[in-house]
């Protein structure tokens, strides 16, 4: 998952970097692996900033927006699932020809290795990353080269799209930027991943509107864009210099599925995507839950629960629904430090289980000697979830009761949140049972899939469907057999790099464990490679290098 954000300015002097700026860290949430801004300036001339880290991180002064000139422009924030995490892979993406093209995507592609093997034997195109957006970026490009002129209209940008609809398979929302010409927005035939526009009156001395696309409508109110348009499956957009927007329906709609997982996890509470507010969503996901812990557990044992205790900070509308549904005080009972990342992209499971500690602190007073209901938006490897417990546990908790806003995830997640190799998935091949035994609470209980689509589809009157592959292991787009294990072979290698990245950083700052040493003395093969997809590029930082030491 991936936060993207375009933006075109009416006023040809106006400075989109600024809007782009503000935007990203609203966003921040949906990737925290690395930050990238491209912006057009007089001329057509491109400038790029991008590397690994947060928003934050990568801008840190105010030198480095005025370096990025330009009304018009594009910001991205990675969250890695395909690829690997080198800054070579930090979007906006750059293709000099034809006439100079800047991308960014959120999603993931399931048919990379015949799109790759496409562009380099027909289209002749050289692939540098292992980025699926960069190959999404390349068939465009190369559909778009077709047309042979010296300069292309609106009309040719929509024939070329139809070339990623007509190839590309997958989950994709995507934001694109012709160099003095314009932006455009674009998403995929099933509507799996968001895009949304709105529009805000120009402050500048020609008057008209501004546009700024976005993955969430968070970040257009925090901007005051107002109006906001759902892009529809398979729609594109475009919108030129001092125009107004060009809608077209580029490919029929096959579905319109978003990705159930946008409401239970990654997106904002006020965010309404699709329609759908978020918030909502989650309010009605603790009235169903607060059903099923009723049946599971039965009335007599619900009676013994002294509090429902959320887990910071998602569950937390869905448990004070749960909680007032069941008549139960609700407590926040767990304090998060808001300046750690999120878990379930950590890493290394030692990090995971050393940074819940650093996450959270249990008030011990809330738990002992009371029976607790802890309430989860999803439990993933179960790695968060065992160390809450025994957090409720060391605290004095009588008995700890484990709720789940989301039904067991015993599949992969193959649209773009790289939750975990399937075989890590705590409920994989496990029970609710086994999987209470498995984090230490003495029961489990999860909201049932049919529940948790109504608590969405209730709040729509154009959506019934929704991608829940990684609940039911029945994806929305037709899926290649071989492609899951070509999932798990590269989550394994990407998943095993990262722990001796994580190894070394640690044996470098003398705080090594021995398991830690055992990673880079077992992996010592790999050192002896020449590290691939290292980028040269002088817009990008290079890697091993720390990103706060550059100011240009």
């Amino acid at each position: 998952m991936c936060g993207i954000i375009g933006v075109i300015l009416a006023d040809p002097n106006g400075s989109a970097v600024e809007d782009i700026h503000n935007g990203l860290p609203i966003l921040q949430h949906r990737g925290q692996d690395a930050c990238g801004v491209a912006t057009c300036g007089q001329g057509g001339k491109i400038y790029t900033r991008k590397g690994n880290g947060l928003c934050s991180e990568v801008f840190k002064s105010r030198q480095q927006l005025l370096d990025l000139p330009g009304p018009m422009g594009l910001g991205h924030l990675r969250y890695p699932t395909a690829g690997s995490s080198a800054n070579s892979e930090a979007q906006p993406f750059y293709v000099n020809s034809p006439y100079g093209i800047c991308f960014a995507h959120n999603g993931n592609l399931i048919n990379a290795p015949e799109l790759r093997s496409y562009l380099d034997h027909e289209a002749h195109r050289h692939i540098n990353t292992d980025s699926d957006s960069e190959l999404l970026l390349n068939i465009f490009a190369s559909t778009l080269q077709e047309t042979g002129k010296f300069r292309v209209n609106e009309e040719d940008l929509f024939t070329a799209l139809s070339g990623i609809y007509k190839r590309c398979q997958g989950g994709y929302a995507c934001v694109a930027m012709l160099a003095g010409f314009g932006i455009m927005g674009f998403r995929d035939p099933y509507g799996i991943r968001p895009l949304i526009l709105g529009e805000r009156p120009s402050t500048g001395p020609q008057g008209g509107m501004d546009y700024m696309f976005s993955s969430e409508s968070v970040a257009l109110d925090q901007l005051e864009f107002t109006n906001h348009v759902t892009i529809s499956p398979g729609e594109a957009v475009i919108i030129t210099k001092g125009n107004k927007p060009i809608f077209r329906q580029v490919h029929p709609t096959l579905n319109y599925a978003p990705d159930i997982f946008e409401y239970v996890y990654f997106a904002r509470p006020d965010s309404i995507l699709d329609g759908i507010s978020v918030y909502r969503s989650r309010q009605k996901m603790g009235l169903a839950l607060a059903e099923t812990v009723l049946k599971r557990l039965g009335a007599d044992v619900v009676k013994t629960i002294d509090v429902v205790i959320p887990i910071p900070t998602t569950s937390e509308v869905s448990a004070l629904s749960l909680a007032q549904t069941l008549n139960i005080p609700y407590c926040q009972a767990f304090v998060k430090n808001r300046y750690v990342g999120r878990t379930f992209i950590m890493p290394g499971q030692r990090e995971r289980q050393k940074s819940v500690r650093r996450k959270l602190n249990a008030m011990k007073d809330e738990f002992k000697g009371r029976n607790v209901l802890l309430v989860d938006d999803s439990i993933v490897r179960g790695t968060t979830s065992r160390e809450i417990v025994n957090m409720a546990r060391e605290a004095q908790a009588k008995k700890v009761f484990f709720a789940s806003c989301a039904p067991p995830i015993r599949n992969a997640h193959i649209y773009g949140i790289d939750l975990a190799d399937t075989r890590e998935l705590v409920a994989y091949d496990r029970t609710e049972t086994e999987v209470a035994e498995h984090i230490g609470a003495d029961a489990v209980i999860y909201q049932t899939l049919p529940d948790l689509i109504e608590c969405c589809s209730s709040l729509s009157s154009k959506i019934t469907n929704f991608e829940v592959g990684v609940f039911s292991g029945e994806y929305i787009t037709p899926v290649d057999k071989d492609y899951f294990q070509r999932l798990e072979d590269i989550r394994g290698e990407n998943s095993r790099k990262k722990r001796q990245d994580a190894a070394i950083t640690a044996v470098a700052a003398r705080v090594a464990s021995e398991a830690d040493i055992s990673d880079v003395t077992s992996n010592q093969e790999l050192e002896k490679k020449v590290r691939e997809r290292m980028d040269v590029s002088i817009h990008n930082f290079g890697d091993y290098v720390d990103v706060g030491q550059h100011n240009s």
